[in-house]
């Protein structure tokens, strides 16, 4: 990898984490010039990392030169919600057919945490879990395709405003267990129903928080 190269992937890697994290907020206007003196990069490599995002629809070339960040809209956000709890929904039972993982076990644990009173966990940290439960959910199902097709819907969820407006996660902790347990059992229509059971009150909590705004 030739240096150019090596500062055009951490200029990919900054910008996205900050549109991510919502450093850099939906519908924010981003120059080159700006953009190249907060990485102290030149152009080029800049530019490749731009070329990379905008290619992944995160950002969009206005006329005049300047980078808007797209907005996710809530719409987009409920359509991924349910053509991942037919998708994955497929996938836990498959996994149930299979059998249990060490993933999964260690999904298990870090939910069970979860349910504690005390538990404290920060909205990114919890991601991370949620992350791994469900590639677990996928691996377990032996369906590596889909592992790539739902990481590339989390991350355009992840940019939507209200999937970040929940900071305690013990319901969704709970319907992990279920979909775990039922893996566990080896119950393909058990799991299957307790994955979409959680779709469906991933639904169920950004409506009411539309609701509320």
């Amino acid at each position: 990898m030739t240096e150019k190269e090596t500062l055009a992937q951490q200029a990919y890697n900054a910008i996205k984490q900050k549109i991510l994290s919502q450093q850099y907020q939906p519908e924010a206007v981003l120059t080159e010039r700006g953009l190249a003196t907060e990485f102290g990069i030149s152009r080029t490599p800049l530019r490749s990392a731009i070329s990379r995002i905008e290619k992944e629809g995160v950002v969009y070339r206005l006329d005049n030169g300047a980078l808007l960040v797209r907005r996710v809209s809530v719409e987009q956000l409920l359509e991924i919600v349910q053509v991942r709890r037919i998708l994955e929904g497929a996938a836990a039972a498959r996994a149930a057919e299979k059998g249990m993982t060490k993933a999964l076990e260690a999904s298990r644990k870090v939910m069970l945490d979860c349910l504690s009173e005390d538990n404290n966990m920060a909205f990114d940290d919890f991601w991370h879990h949620d992350d791994a439960f469900h590639n677990a959910v996928i691996d377990a199902a032996g369906l590596p395709v889909l592992r790539g097709l739902v990481g590339e819907f989390r991350v355009t969820a992840r940019r939507c405003t209200i999937t970040r407006v929940h900071d305690q996660f013990s319901a969704q902790a709970q319907d992990h267990l279920g979909v775990i347990d039922a893996i566990a059992e080896g119950n393909p229509d058990k799991a299957r129903a307790a994955m979409e059971h959680h779709f469906d009150n991933v639904r169920i909590r950004f409506l009411d928080w539309l609701a509320q705004v």
